[in-house]
């Protein structure tokens, strides 16, 4: 299998609203060439030709969907719709959700789509992550490098 894309989305400058590319800034630090790392900002129509080609995707971003700042939400893009409303952090009338399904509209979904999704608590104008965004950014980076350097992931 091809390297996995991994796709940070998000804006720094909005607070928690820039744990995408804080998180594939760090991934791309610790795993190098055994995965092709983007940091997008949150024009989804950057993620239709960020999906071109790729045969396993995962999208980091923040999300907004009631869930206690922090929590971790994995979904499975691939097999089923992404939740409507939880990453319209965009600025843009297109977000990420609207993004993964215009491309699975179109058949240009990845083959396996993972969307991680940290809750994020402050939206604000700003640099750097909330406390609670940061503890669980700092643990899914863990998490995923576990998952990419394990022996059974080939």
């Amino acid at each position: 299998m091809d390297r996995p894309r991994i796709i940070g989305i998000g804006n720094p400058s909005r607070c928690d609203d820039g744990v995408g590319p804080w998180l594939a800034g760090q991934l791309a630090g610790r795993l190098g060439p055994q995965a092709q790392v983007l940091t997008l900002g949150n024009d989804g129509l950057s993620l239709l030709d960020a999906f071109r080609g790729a045969q396993e995707v995962l999208l980091l971003d923040a999300v907004q969907s009631g869930a206690p700042a922090g929590t971790v939400h994995r979904l499975d893009a691939a097999a089923a719709p992404l939740p409507p409303d939880w990453l319209r952090c965009s600025t843009h009338l297109l977000g990420a959700s609207e993004a993964v399904e215009l491309a699975r509209a179109l058949g240009d979904l990845p083959e396996k789509l993972t969307v991680y999704g940290i809750e994020g608590a402050d939206f604000g104008l700003g640099e750097g992550l909330s406390t609670p965004v940061a503890v669980a950014a700092a643990a899914l980076v863990e998490e995923i490098i576990r998952q990419y350097t394990q022996a059974s992931h080939a």
